[in-house]
């Protein structure tokens, strides 16, 4: 059964990891997507371990599900032919900056004018009408501007990048929103429309969510940040023999955990019952929860903390994760044969429709000739 998207045709003019995972995304849900590179193709397919030249693991990761052709945009002949694959198709992305969008003829304003029902998505680093317009922008520069490495100091560290592309990765989710919503206006109104995702107003959107926090009134209420989970007993909690993650979040499970425990003072303490109270004192009851699961080894508080219906969760490596008994029963991590790499590991989309399922029906294309 074919997906959701199925029959929608899209060009994607993106690089690196922010544009190709909204389309691979994309592609999953059933569209048909064509990936234009530069003579030598994407620069996202160096990095990382491979089989050949090329052909790199974080490519593979984020382009299966699309057909790829090389064009080079200095040359007229293949800026016309871009022009054309992009009058038959239902979406044009790129992520280039909008001044070499226009110097190639490629501007909203221009494509809409000939193709009015055409879906036109770029993804630049921040938005075209605010003086950094036309600043380059990539992952970690969009961690320091949104305020995403500086949250690391309010927890007591040096700032901090995620250990993943993060913002990359949100940004191509916000694309993929906003895609599928103008996709629903061309059907109920006939009209396509330029879409602007920039990197840096999406990270702070994202962030602003719970670390608006007292600025969100005026006059503030006090300052920004989500103390919960900026206190610095937030982490991973040391056991007798390791580490695991435990998360009790309501009075319940206070009260459960510290009665497991044998904190019966704590237990009973009034505030636990109290939502603001229980916030006021998030540092405290953080500290405690580490003093209780020191004393008994991982295996034993996961049973527990089951058993008593607090949240938790071993501590997992990436690597634990191929053989995780519930991602194997879901059948979440695939083996596939790739028609000139072999055999790969791969991940199953996360999404499920009921009706009109994604799939894999391609994998990462090859260096184009």
């Amino acid at each position: 059964m074919p997906g959701p998207l199925d029959g929608i045709k899209i060009v994607d003019l993106t690089t690196v990891i922010a544009g190709p995972y909204a389309t691979q995304t994309l592609g999953d849900m059933g569209a048909d997507v064509l990936k234009v590179e530069p003579p030598g193709g994407d620069i996202m397919r160096a990095p990382g371990p491979a089989r050949s030249p090329g052909m790199g693991a974080a490519f593979l990761n984020c382009n299966r599900n699309k057909r790829s052709i090389a064009l080079d945009m200095k040359s007229a002949g293949d800026l016309a032919r871009l022009r054309e694959l992009v009058a038959d198709a239902d979406i044009f992305i790129h992520n280039m900056r909008m001044e070499a969008a226009r110097r190639n003829g490629l501007d909203p304003e221009t494509l809409l004018a000939r193709h009015p029902r055409l879906i036109y998505c770029a993804i630049v680093g921040f938005g075209q009408d605010g003086p950094y317009r036309d600043r380059p922008a990539y992952d970690d520069v969009i961690q320091a501007a949104s305020g995403w490495a500086a949250l690391a100091e309010r927890s007591g560290d040096a700032p901090a990048y995620a250990p993943t592309i993060v913002a990359d990765k949100t940004t191509a989710l916000f694309a993929v929103g906003a895609i599928n919503a103008a996709l629903y206006h061309r059907a109920v109104s006939g009209e396509g429309q330029a879409i602007e995702v920039p990197m840096f107003e999406a990270m702070v959107s994202f962030l602003a969510v719970e670390h608006l926090g007292g600025r969100s009134f005026e006059p503030a209420l006090g300052p920004s940040g989500y103390s919960r989970v900026l206190s610095q007993h937030r982490r991973p909690y040391r056991t007798a023999d390791g580490f695991i993650a435990a998360m009790p979040y309501t009075a319940a499970h206070w009260h459960a955990l510290f009665e497991a425990a044998g904190r019966e003072d704590w237990a009973t303490e009034p505030a636990l019952s109290d939502g603001a109270a229980r916030a006021a004192m998030i540092d405290t009851l953080y500290e405690r929860l580490a003093e209780c699961l020191l004393h008994r080894p991982s295996a034993e508080w996961l049973a527990i903390l089951d058993r008593i219906d607090v949240p938790c969760s071993a501590i997992n490596t990436l690597d634990d994760l191929l053989d995780d008994p519930h991602l194997k029963a879901t059948g979440f991590f695939e083996t596939v044969e790739h028609p000139e790499e072999g055999r790969l590991v791969t991940t199953k989309p996360p999404i499920r429709f009921s009706r009109t399922p994604c799939a894999i029906t391609k994998q990462a294309p090859s260096r184009p000739r």
